[in-house]
């Protein structure tokens, strides 16, 4: 990819940037379970150079709620709730979590 600023001149392309898919699996969590999260290990990857995501697999209804990612120091974690709302419901179902890691 190549990205030119307003001034014409080429701010990024495949030389300066890259993103690279470092973990891609898949993430359960069974119907009625509490609250929890589970931690995956991705050596070189932080919050300075990675994002996760989660992508449903299947079929995602009205009642279905999207598993949450975080990204630690060598560690990705994914929650079956909001964790930064104490009120939130859990969520199941499977999920494909993807880590990118980018430089």
């Amino acid at each position: 990819m190549r990205i030119w600023g307003a001034d014409g001149s080429l701010q990024v392309d495949e030389n300066s940037f890259t993103i690279r898919v470092v973990l891609s699996t898949l993430v359960t969590f069974a119907v009625g379970a509490p609250k929890s999260s589970q931690s995956f290990s991705v050596p070189g990857v932080g919050p300075s150079n990675g994002t996760a995501i989660v992508i449903p697999i299947g079929t995602y209804d009205n009642n279905s709620r999207q598993f949450e990612t975080e990204v630690l120091d060598g560690v990705v974690r994914v929650y079956n709730h909001t964790r930064t709302f104490a009120a939130s419901t859990t969520s199941s179902g499977t999920m494909r979590l993807i880590v990118m890691r980018w430089s």
